[in-house]
């Protein structure tokens, strides 16, 4: 009786538990801060978290393939590391899906994927100006203390409020015919019953990966890929989105996406600080972002793509990995664009007009760096918080 009433609690438990992590929304607070010390914690294991820079190692991998590019890649998408930690996250979100019984193929209009591919072109010529994407290039460099991290904040903004009023226009002049219902179909079997099956499979298999990657010799590279994956599943269970962070202030005035986005780097940057200030990681590491005509220009074209596209470098990814198929034409658009783009910079000569890395405390020195840090996320939360009382930027 004993034994049956312990099983019975171990299986309530575990129940609870399951119901904790894989059914129930995570607060984008929480998530905000996990996402934080997962950042940290790839700054100390190699380097600073970025994305773009594994979208555009795929993206040179497909022009050496099909023979468009006689020069192979240094690395292959399996020992890149921001290919990697992409590779994860994306795992990790497919695996959260899958556990989570929210697994689907979800197809969208030929309008949305056309949204999609624009979107993704527009991204992935941003983040080529701005020196990395909404990661890379705001969220890590503002981290890291790269004044173009600011410059893209900015950026990001005047495209998300531009990108939304192209919605707008478009909702008002090229509005959406209703197509006849269709009835419904009868899945031959409910995949919903193994879905959580499958992601245990490939929970094993990135664990597994980890191992594999460790007996070669190549521990960094497993441990990136691990740390994308928890990254993947941290997004997933919580939604948490960058672009929102910007699009919701003009859209519905909501203020809850910028206090988590905050929040993280906050804790983000006092962490980055303590490793810098303390030479455990070299002061400019992470700072090359264009200041500031690369990181404003960038943040704005990349501002708009994201709005087009219905998410992010990041939410990309993690969107595909949960079935959605505009958000795949997306990734594949930013692949190919911003090798692209970053060549005809680099090539032209206009790279080195766009700015060069400025490390925020070489100009007003660490003294006065935290506080001034603390004091623009303070001030943006304030601002999100009074437009969500009063609708005074709210466009819709």
């Amino acid at each position: 009786m004993d034994n049956e009433s312990f099983l019975s609690s171990v299986k309530e438990d575990l129940k609870g538990a399951y119901n904790a992590l894989f059914q129930n929304e995570w607060p984008t607070w929480l998530a905000g801060i996990l996402m934080a010390i997962m950042a940290l914690l790839i700054f100390l294991w190699q380097g600073p978290w970025g994305i773009a820079g594994g979208y555009k190692n795929w993206g040179q991998w497909f022009y050496y393939l099909v023979g468009i590019s006689n020069t192979a890649p240094d690395t292959t998408p399996f020992t890149n590391t921001m290919s990697l930690t992409n590779i994860g996250l994306l795992s990790g979100a497919l695996i959260s899906a899958l556990i989570s019984k929210q697994f689907a193929i979800r197809g969208t209009s030929g309008r949305e994927y056309t949204k999609g591919l624009l979107g993704g072109m527009l991204m992935g010529t941003g983040a080529a100006l701005a020196g990395g994407c909404n990661v890379g290039g705001f969220y890590t460099a503002i981290g890291m203390f790269s004044m173009g991290g600011y410059a893209m904040m900015i950026g990001l903004g005047v495209g998300a409020n531009l990108g939304l009023r192209v919605l707008l226009w478009e909702m008002d002049h090229l509005p959406v015919k209703p197509s006849p219902p269709k009835p419904p179909k009868t899945p031959p079997m409910d995949w919903s019953k193994i879905q959580p099956y499958l992601g245990g499979l490939l929970m094993i298999g990135i664990i597994g990966a980890f191992y594999f990657y460790d007996a070669l010799d190549k521990t960094q590279l497993g441990g990136l890929l691990f740390f994308g994956f928890l990254i993947g599943i941290i997004m997933h269970r919580s939604r948490f989105c960058f672009s929102r962070a910007f699009r919701c202030p003009f859209m519905t005035g909501e203020s809850e996406m910028v206090k988590a986005v905050s929040i993280s780097l906050i804790v983000y940057g006092i962490g980055s600080a303590v490793i810098k200030w303390n030479y455990l990681q070299p002061d400019m590491m992470g700072v090359y972002h264009p200041f500031w005509i690369g990181s404003l220009l960038g943040g704005t074209i990349f501002g708009i793509g994201m709005l087009l596209a219905g998410g992010c470098a990041s939410s990309t990814l993690w969107r595909v990995g949960e079935g959605h198929t505009k958000l795949m034409v997306t990734l594949v658009a930013f692949a190919l664009t911003n090798p692209m783009v970053s060549l005809l910079l680099n090539t032209s000569g206009l790279e080195p007009k766009l700015g060069t890395g400025t490390f925020l405390p070489k100009v007003i020195t660490w003294y006065f760096t935290p506080p001034v840090f603390l004091l623009i996320l303070i001030v943006w939360i304030l601002w999100a918080r009074w437009n969500e009382k009063h609708d005074k930027c709210v466009l819709v």
